[in-house]
């Protein structure tokens, strides 16, 4: 590795994880002459079964390692000179944030302050420090309207809140230090690779197993569905070509409630394993809503197709047909990351 001379060296972090992995092989694949650091702690949902097919890549390293340890970033930096870092690595479930606010904090805040220290410090006016962040972070919305950009933030869980405080110190770090920075908040992602506590990878392997399918309250969140795979490519656009200090929102032009959501993938698994159309329906149990759920999200992704040229590729039912195949084709990727060592919060929701 260390005779190849690469043009750049950029840093990806929690990229074994679901969004990270997207955009780790997106970036060792579209460019061989980049250096491709992956940086995860490899907790719960991070696993290097997501990244087999890249592991080998002349182009790509992994390191494991906590962005809550200051000296250790430190090191990582001064080591390898990054010329950019684009930042995921997060500790992302509501539920989690709700039982263990601390560890947010911990993660989320800390973790990318010491990041942008560390980013500070190389006085590298060429690097560039990416924050990848959430919809989350403006709170709800009614029946009708759309988060744009300048909206107020205004969080109601740990989760959202500790999101929300990342994103004002990279702001912070822009406006103080002159750090090149870039910002994105996106909607709902889903695709393959997903760690199956949230939605659909869990409503896709409890109806696999005829296990009950949980649905918060009534059903009626709405929520604004991304493609991971359009996720990964609008990181990859927002980092080439967004502009210095400035935040793009990225959506998927899909709102769905979440009953109607569940009620679209239980027929397309009732078709997929050759089931009775209705079948899927009969696993359908609602249970005590979550505190703090927000109604209804919904990302204007205006500014990001209007400056950058990105646009989502797929429509939310042909997106969630794919997903569905891929983890109904990897069974043995779900027996991989649901081992042993997962948590007691994970086995209560399987």
């Amino acid at each position: 590795m260390s005779t190849i001379n690469f043009k750049k060296n950029i840093l990806i972090t929690g990229g074994a994880g679901f969004i990270g992995s997207h955009v780790i092989r997106r970036f060792v694949k579209n460019y061989p002459n980049y250096h491709i650091f992956n940086l995860d702690a490899l907790t719960y949902a991070g696993n290097l079964a997501n990244l087999k097919d890249i592991e080998n890549k002349a182009n790509y390293s992994f390191i494991k390692g906590d962005i809550v340890d200051a000296k250790f970033v430190n090191e990582l930096f001064a080591k390898h000179q990054f010329d950019g870092i684009i930042h995921l690595a997060a500790e992302s479930h509501v539920d989690r944030s709700i039982s263990n606010p601390t560890q947010f904090v911990m993660t989320n805040v800390v973790g990318a302050v010491n990041l942008l220290n560390a980013a500070k410090n190389l006085k590298n006016p060429d690097f560039r420090f990416f924050h990848v962040s959430t919809d989350e972070v403006y709170g709800e919305l009614g029946e009708t309207g759309y988060f744009k950009e300048d909206d107020r933030y205004d969080p109601h869980s740990p989760y959202s809140a500790s999101k929300a405080s990342s994103d004002h110190f990279v702001r912070a770090y822009h406006d103080t230090y002159g750090l090149d920075i870039v910002i994105s908040n996106c909607s709902n992602n889903y695709g393959s690779h997903q760690f199956p506590e949230k939605l659909i990878p869990l409503a896709i392997n409890n109806i696999k197993n005829n296990k009950a399918v949980p649905i918060y309250g009534d059903g009626l969140n709405v929520r604004d569905w991304l493609w991971v795979e359009d996720h990964a490519r609008a990181i990859e656009t927002i980092y080439f070509k967004g502009k210095k200090g400035e935040t793009y929102n990225i959506g998927g032009h899909n709102e769905w409630t979440n009953l109607d959501l569940i009620h679209l993938l239980c027929d397309l698994m009732d078709e997929k394993l050759n089931r009775s159309l209705g079948t899927s329906k009969k696993l359908i149990t609602f249970v005590k809503d979550r505190a703090g759920h927000d109604v209804r999200y919904a990302i204007n992704a205006n500014k990001i197709k209007k400056e950058l040229g990105w646009v989502p590729s797929l429509q939310f039912q042909e997106g969630l047909s794919k997903t569905i195949d891929w983890y109904l084709e990897n069974e043995e990727w779900t027996k991989e990351v649901i081992n042993d060592d997962y948590s007691d919060y994970y086995k209560k929701i399987i």
